[in-house]
């Protein structure tokens, strides 16, 4: 949610970040908004003084004996009443029809985003590791999964339909092995607290992230209202919704593994076969709730903590800067980690850590008291994948990946599947 004081006081600034991401100007049609809802509110504050004045009026003529003025007031007094009944519906539909203006519109880049319509304007800013080199005919990792015979996609469509997969055996120890091996990182090394959420939550819940009501189409929703997460950032940052953090207590960081559930209505024809674009699928994430001062620092922190994961398991990788046009809806600033794909012969996205500045906790009344005496302020909030486990899985088995079939363990991974050093086929 944009801070309309400063859509008043710098409408060229807004319209100038919502260009940077190729929209066309929305001060205009918010301050129109804005203005009639103002004057309504000031017609019903003139009303109701109105109203008060004659009812005094009223008193003081029956006090006289007066019962013609004191009629005449009445008639004042209900004519009043009336009014103020319709001003408050209008100034009711009014500020539901401002908060859905602004409910749609996406968050202003940072002055340091590159603009760009789309990832062909994103900016390397660093690359790590080593591709390995190998001297067979490489498989994609759907190849693998099924030569090994712990990978079932056409289980999955049984049971589920498209984009849907089972896995079995060693596949499925290794997805639980990379998420316990994630989840040990951040919470002992990086002081992440570990959470697990409800998977189902409200819609206002959903708003507060901003998956509502812009992004409904790609979400899955119950026949009883509630909707399944797409990711763990929604339940995480909604922790602190409706209220008034100490400022002592902050930051606040957050880490959980969770199943997320996608419709990819706008990813239609996408990554059809695999892993990499489910409509179910675990991910590890985190979230940060900050003061302002020190949110862009924590960026390159929580960037930092989800690159240690490519690191240690020994995945190549590289950061990229998102320019406007690219970046999530609710984000003011965004890098990618993209993991190489060695059968694809390409880097592909693996996490985004984000920073929201107070765009999700205007949403969800987030808020802090501050120790300098300047008062209750609105949170920062930041959240990051640390990282997706299926995706993760891919680029191990693709990296790892041996001239028979086989799969190697990375050492990190080997304690959590009981010493198993290679996954080999199940037949």
């Amino acid at each position: 949610m944009h801070d309309l004081k400063l859509i008043r006081e710098q409408p060229e600034i807004f319209d100038a970040g919502l260009a940077a991401r190729g929209l066309d100007p929305l001060s205009p049609q918010i301050l129109a908004l804005d203005t009639e809802r103002r004057a309504c509110a000031t017609q019903l504050q003139d009303w109701q003084k109105a109203r008060n004045d004659a009812s005094k009026k009223i008193g003081a003529a029956k006090g006289k004996g007066d019962e013609a003025a004191a009629q005449q007031m009445m008639a004042a007094v209900a004519d009043l009443k009336q009014r103020i009944q319709e001003g408050e519906e209008r100034e009711r539909a009014l500020q539901a029809e401002l908060d859905a203006a602004l409910g749609t519109i996406p968050n202003l880049p940072l002055e340091d985003v590159p603009p760009g319509k789309d990832e062909t304007s994103n900016v390397e800013q660093r690359r790590l590791g080593t591709a390995p080199v190998f001297g067979f005919p490489l498989k994609e990792h759907f190849e693998l999964g099924e030569g090994l015979g712990l990978m079932d996609f056409a289980a999955g469509a049984k049971l589920s339909g498209a984009r849907f997969v089972v896995l079995s055996g060693a596949l499925a120890r290794l997805e639980r092995a990379i998420a316990a091996f994630m989840l040990d990182l951040h919470t002992l090394e990086f002081g992440y607290t570990e959470v697990s959420p409800p998977l189902l939550v409200r819609d206002e819940v959903m708003y507060g992230t901003a998956q509502l009501p812009k992004f409904a189409d790609d979400q899955f929703q119950t026949t009883t209202g509630l909707w399944l997460i797409p990711t763990a950032e929604v339940p995480l940052t909604n922790l602190v919704r409706d209220s008034i953090l100490a400022e002592a207590d902050l930051p606040l960081r957050f880490t959980a593994c969770t199943p997320c559930f996608r419709a990819e209505a706008g990813a239609a024809g996408r990554d059809t076969r695999g892993m990499i674009r489910l409509h179910q699928f675990s991910k590890v994430e985190l979230v940060s709730i900050v003061t302002p001062e020190h949110s862009a620092v924590e960026l390159e922190r929580m960037t930092a903590c989800a690159e240690e994961v490519l690191k240690r398991l020994g995945l190549p990788y590289r950061v990229m800067l998102l320019c406007a046009g690219d970046m999530g809806f609710a984000a003011r600033k965004t890098y990618d980690l993209e993991v190489w794909l060695p059968a694809q012969n390409a880097f592909r996205e693996i996490s985004s850590c984000s920073l929201c500045d107070d765009f999700q906790a205007r949403r969800m009344q987030a808020r802090y008291r501050a120790t300098d005496g300047k008062g209750v302020q609105y949170v920062h909030t930041l959240n990051g994948s640390g990282l997706a486990v299926g995706r993760a899985m891919v680029a191990v088995l693709e990296n790892y990946q041996q001239a028979d079939g086989s799969v190697a363990v990375p050492p990190v991974l080997q304690p959590y599947m009981g010493g198993l050093k290679t996954i080999e086929s199940n037949g």
